[in-house]
C-alpha cells in the first residue's frame, strides 16, 4: 500500500511524548451527550476534559492535554483568558 491510502501518525507534543499519562477524574458531570470527565494526570499534573457516551464504554479526549496546574488553570485555558 502506498503513502496515498494511509492515515498520518497523529502527532504528539514534546510534553505528551516525556511519558504515558495515567488519569485520575477530577469531577463528573452528566450532560445530554454522556458524561463530561475533567481529569488529570497523576504524574505530571496535566488536565484533559473527556467524554463518556456510557457507562460501559471508556472515556474519549474531547480537549488536549493542557498544561501543568503551575503553569496555567484548565478553566483560564478553556475560556480563552489564558
Amino acid at each position: 500500500m502506498t503513502t496515498i491510502h494511509t492515515r498520518p501518525a497523529p502527532r504528539t507534543s514534546a510534553r505528551e511524548a516525556q511519558h504515558e499519562h495515567s488519569w485520575a477524574t477530577e469531577s463528573r458531570h452528566p450532560t445530554s451527550a454522556g458524561y463530561v470527565l475533567y481529569v488529570r494526570c497523576t504524574t505530571c499534573g496535566t488536565h484533559r476534559v473527556d467524554l463518556q457516551d456510557h457507562r460501559e464504554t471508556p472515556p474519549a479526549p474531547l480537549s488536549r492535554v493542557v498544561g501543568s496546574p503551575k503553569r496555567a488553570h484548565l478553566w483560564e485555558v478553556l475560556s480563552g483568558t489564558a
